[in-house]
Parts: structure tokens; sequence; C-alpha cells
């Protein structure tokens, strides 16, 4: 974990959110693999860690000998304020490393009302939010032209 990332955590009420290092999850070496992968979940990690196909993903590409899957939960209110205010960006649970370090970034969407929470993480990641506002647009503009029968 990154020094500044653990700075903040007495902070939060809830710290153990961001600290990683549960039974199972996976490490490995970075100099070992070809492909890291940030797989973000637009909610807090309580609500992440209980979705199976998370867990599915997760377990798929880490079985991989040349990938690496870390995971990402949007923190919440009081973390979230603590990132914005010491500038630190939105990381990865495995390695605390920034997700804009990551050779491929990916969400997971359940449910429409999560496409801020995706607009939101990549911001507080401090990655260009334009081309994905433009395809979730391009898909909210496709769901509204449906007509309902």
């Amino acid at each position: 974990m990154k020094k500044e990332v653990e700075k903040l955590l007495q902070y939060v009420q809830k710290p153990a959110r961001y600290i990683g290092g549960e039974l199972n999850a996976v490490i490995k070496d970075k100099e070992e693999i070809d492909i890291r992968y940030a797989f973000c979940f637009p909610d807090t990690y309580e609500i992440g860690m209980s979705h199976l196909g998370m867990k599915i993903i997760y377990g798929l590409v880490n079985d991989r000998q040349d990938s690496w899957c870390e995971r990402v939960f949007a923190p919440d209110n009081d973390m979230e304020e603590q990132m914005r205010k010491n500038n630190v960006p939105l990381f990865a649970l495995e390695s605390g490393d920034y997700i804009k370090d990551f050779d491929m970034i990916g969400f997971t969407l359940m449910y429409e009302l999560s496409y801020t929470n995706v607009l939101n993480m990549l911001n507080l990641a401090k990655i260009a939010n334009q081309i994905v506002f433009l395809s979730v647009w391009e898909d909210v503009q496709h769901y509204a032209s449906l007509k309902i029968h």
C-alpha cells in the first residue's frame, strides 16, 4: 500500500475496505505477467464482494499465467473526500497501484444507475472520461429509442 493512501485511512469509517489482503486475494509478480487488468465495480466494497460475477471473472483471469486481475471498488463518501483533498488517484486493492497505470481497465455494469459511478471512478483515477461518456451516452440513446410493447 502506498504511504499516501495509508495516511488517509485514519479519517474513514471503514478502512478495511481499502487495504486488501483478504483470504484468497491473488498477488502476482508484476515482472512475470504480460497484462494487468483493473476490474472495477462501481459500488462499495461490501456490495461488490457479494457479487458472484465479479468473483468468477476475477478467478478466471487470475488462472492465466500471463494476466493479473486486481479489484477496484468505488470509495465511500468519506474516502472519496480524502482522496480528492489529498490528490490521491483511484487504486487497486491487491497492489495498491493507481489504475491509470494498468494495461486494461474494465467495469461491470449491473444496472443503469451505476453509470454515474463509473464516470466518478474514472475521474478519481485521473483518466479522461470523455470517450467512456460517449459510449455510455450511446447506450442511453439506444435504450431510450426502443419502443415498449
